[in-house]
């Protein structure tokens, strides 16, 4: 579960990333790579957004299982 959780925050960096190229610059490093809206540019978008909400539901996992002081995000299991 913790290489799910760690994989799925990569994934909505990455998106995160994408978003802030589109919102400055108007550019879409997805579509530039793989073609605009093709299957597999889909493909990627919807991976990613699978990933944030898997990063969703798991963020707070530390909180909801066992109370810490010192469980950061990634480093609870």
């Amino acid at each position: 579960m913790k290489y799910l959780r760690s994989i799925a925050y990569s994934l909505v960096l990455i998106g995160a990333l994408n978003w802030g190229l589109i919102g400055i610059f108007g550019f879409d490093l997805v579509a530039a790579i793989f073609g605009d809206m093709t299957v597999l540019s889909r493909i990627v978008y919807s991976v990613i957004g699978a990933s944030a909400v898997i990063t969703a539901f798991t963020v707070h996992h530390c909180d909801t299982v066992r109370q810490t002081e010192t469980c950061e995000y990634g480093n609870c299991n």
